[in-house]
Parts: structure tokens; sequence; C-alpha cells
């Protein structure tokens, strides 16, 4: 049974924040900001480390009798019900968490469709609504929890956002796009041409020791679509679900994944970018 409060992530959350001025320069300063930038990150990851562990610990023909996509749900269950009475997610965070949850459901729904078939969750399970299990919306509810939680580990600001508006309206066409190209062809890089343009001046500034650093905002979404890359990877290799390249034998998921990996983080942020803790932090230009 998981912890009712963890004493030692308050404590290191509180040791991770401390923005006092420390007296160091040079290689030593730069290996201190990246040693602390990587755990910070490792930490922002909490609610996905703990899941993906579930996904690697759980035998595939489940414990006792109870299905294996069962026990991933009810394990996702318990750890959102803990970061919630922690302290570690707000009840706001967790209605966002909440709607990437409906999100990503509605998308696995659409593409495990009889008509459809990009991917199978092959094995069975009591809590499969529409051939999908109920735990599979918490793979993408991990990407929100993760950019709530970087979002005060790493103190992040973000200047020259686009109105809200119309990054909404990109992050809607974003969506919409993985239902629609199966008809209408895929515009995924002239949706891509877009964000570049809409975000191009864009930068999001973070603190991984007691100095903020600077970085563009676009490169911050791909590189998180990379690492969600690999842990599809992972997912896929555990038989968690499978492609239909992968029903014979594993291979590696297409690299064409990750570019649309990128785009739904960007779906993502947009929606994170609504919380009122974090609008206060983003800057948008005066038309």
């Amino acid at each position: 049974m998981l912890p009712r409060a963890p004493l030692s992530l308050t404590a290191l959350d509180t040791l991770l924040t401390d923005a006092r001025t420390r007296r160091i320069e040079g290689w030593r300063r730069g290996a201190l900001e990246f040693l602390m930038f990587g755990i910070k990150e490792a930490r922002a990851c909490l609610f996905a480390g703990l899941f993906f562990a579930c996904v690697l610990l759980v035998p595939r023909a489940g414990l006792l009798g109870v299905p294996r996509y069962d026990l991933l749900l009810v394990a996702a269950l318990a750890i959102q019900a803990w970061m919630l009475k922690s302290g570690l997610e707000t009840r706001d965070e967790l209605k966002a968490i909440c709607l990437f949850h409906a999100l990503g459901f509605a998308l696995e729904a659409f593409k495990t469709s009889s008509g459809i078939k990009s991917w199978s969750y092959p094995d069975f399970a009591y809590t499969k609504v529409l051939g999908v299990p109920l735990f599979s919306g918490f793979m993408y509810a991990a990407v929100g929890s993760y950019i709530i939680q970087a979002w005060r580990l790493l103190d992040l600001r973000v200047r020259h956002h686009p109105p809200y508006w119309m990054a909404a309206l990109v992050a809607l066409l974003i969506y919409l796009n993985f239902f629609t190209h199966h008809a209408l062809g895929d515009v995924r890089w002239y949706l891509a041409a877009v964000a570049l343009g809409l975000y191009a001046r864009t930068t999001v500034s973070f603190r991984p020791l007691d100095r903020e650093r600077r970085m563009p905002l676009l490169l911050g979404f791909v590189l998180t679509g990379f690492f969600i890359w690999l842990a599809e990877n992972l997912g896929t290799f555990w038989g968690v679900w499978r492609y239909p390249n992968q029903l014979g034998a594993w291979s590696a998921v297409h690299v064409s994944k990750w570019s649309s990996w990128s785009l739904l983080v960007i779906m993502t942020f947009t929606i994170v970018a609504n919380l009122k803790h974090v609008k206060a932090r983003i800057h948008v230009p005066e038309q």
C-alpha cells in the first residue's frame, strides 16, 4: 500500500526548489546544474515512473486470477489518489489530468476500433470498454502530470506565448487530425509548420539550481515527444499493446511516431497552460 504522506518527497521537493545563491562557478556549476536538472526531471516523472514500474512488474498472466490490465488500472488509480491526498497534485490539476485521460481514451477507442486497427490490446480484462482497457487513458494523463510537476519543480516561465485562442485552435486541430487523417489524409506536417510559426519566438525559462536558464519551447516539445516514444517502445516490448507489425515478433516503434507524440505534447501543454497558477507565469505579448 502506498504511504499516506511522502515525508521524504516533501523534504526532497524543498531541497529541489531551494533557490538560494550557490557560490560555485565553471565546470562544477555546469555539472551540478546538469545533475539537478536530471533529478528534477526524474521527480517530475513520478506518476509516469511509478506507473511504468507497475507495467514492468505485473506479470502478463496477472496475479491471483486478476488480469494484468485490471491490475494496472487499480495501480494507476491508487497512485493518482495518493498524489492528490498527499498534496503532490491539487484538485484543479487533477481535473486537467482527468481531461487528458478522457481525451486519450477517446483516441484509443477510435484507433483500436475494427475499422481502423492502428494497434490493439491483446489480453483479456474485465475493465475493457469498446475493446480498450481503462488504464490506457492514464498513459496520456502521465504526460500531463509530468508537465504540471515540472512547472513547479523547475520554476518554469514562458515568454512570448501566442494568444491563447490561437494555441487552443492549433491544439484542437492536432487532436482532430489523429481521427481525420484516416479519411482525409494526414496533415501533421502542415500542423507542425503552423506550430513552428506560432511558437517560433516562444521561450521557456527554467531553474535547474539557482540561476535561470532558457531554451526554445519548441525544443522542449520535441525532447518530451522523444522520451514518450522511448516509453512507447518499452510498453510494446512488454506486450501491453501491439502495433500490427509487432504481432509476430517485436520491433521498434516507427520513428515517425516521435512526431505524433511531439504534437500531442503541444496539445497537452496548451491544456496545462490554462491552469490558473500556470497562466500567471506565461507572458503573452499584447497585440
